[in-house]
């Protein structure tokens, strides 16, 4: 067979190169026109390779059964395969509300506005829906009661701009946050589906994030619900328009047997009694699945 000249090895590796940037530059470019930080590409290229995906709509007679409206999906990271229930909806993006504590901390950290997760933050004194949250308290209690309050003083240390920076450099959600630095969570327009809340999930458990490991492990230990029976939980609820009605949420991932499944549900919180469900609906599709052992 005729070796091919250098000049035929420069035209088929330039047609090679044009079909690359045909395939990846829409995600390149928009990040570049947008002025995300360096990585943003990186991250929304990734966002493009899905994993196949279950379809699990059974499992719709554990929300029935509890009496709420809500989807789930789960990524089991070994495998690749993210198993739904209500795909639509768990597709669909959403208002991540206190979810979007466990980025804010990380954020905190990293810019400093926050030295260590027993920093006292300060209550700014504005009436709360809570009783709870009209005090002042560390960064851990306010991740543990779900305290907005203390995580809207935390947002206007950290500022707009880099809000919106660090949102790009991690690849969450839609990337929004509108032009209030301290709502932007609870009413929109970020907002984020539980497909993707997996995904970031994945790469927190992981420590991939783009922050120091030390951070992303302190973080993690914020989160962490228990250790026993040979399975670690780590999760963090959310309910967007706390106490009225909203969309309630619950996140987080098992590590069991040396595997990891990451893991978002979210409800329709739309009578009293609904929130309390997020964790238990959660719970128990968890079991189905086989991730954490039957009760």
């Amino acid at each position: 067979m005729t070796k091919p000249s250098s000049r035929t090895l420069r035209v088929r590796l330039g047609a090679t190169t044009l079909a690359a940037l045909t395939l990846f530059g829409t995600a390149a470019c928009g990040a570049a026109h947008d002025s995300a930080p360096r990585g943003a590409a990186v991250v929304a290229a990734a966002d493009q390779i899905r994993p196949g995906i279950t379809e699990r709509d059974d499992l719709r007679a554990v929300f029935d059964a509890a009496g709420v409206r809500g989807s789930f999906a789960m990524l089991d990271v070994k495998t690749r395969s993210t198993t739904v229930v209500d795909r639509r909806r768990a597709e669909t993006p959403m208002v991540p509300a206190s979810t979007f504590k466990v980025p804010h901390a990380l954020v905190a950290l990293e810019t400093g506005v926050v030295k260590s997760p027993d920093e006292v933050i300060p209550w700014d004194g504005t009436p709360q829906p809570f009783p709870e949250w009209e005090q002042d308290m560390t960064m851990r209690e306010a991740v543990r009661i779900s305290n907005a309050a203390a995580f809207q003083v935390i947002a206007r240390r950290i500022g707009l701009q880099r809000e919106r920076q660090w949102l790009h450099r991690l690849g969450y959600g839609n990337r929004q946050t509108g032009p209030v630095v301290d709502r932007f969570w609870l009413d929109g327009p970020l907002k984020i589906s539980a497909v993707e809340q997996t995904r970031f999930m994945e790469r927190l458990a992981f420590e991939r994030l783009p922050a120091s490991r030390e951070h992303q492990r302190t973080v993690r230990d914020l989160i962490k619900q228990e250790e026993k029976d040979g399975y670690t939980l780590y999760a963090k609820s959310g309910w967007q328009n706390a106490p009225g009605p909203g969309t309630g949420w619950w996140a987080g991932w098992v590590e069991r047997g040396g595997r990891v499944y990451t893991f978002a549900l979210n409800i329709d919180v739309a009578k009293d009694g609904d929130a309390a469900k997020r964790a238990t609906v959660s719970r128990e599709l968890l079991q189905r699945l086989n991730v954490l052992p039957a009760a």
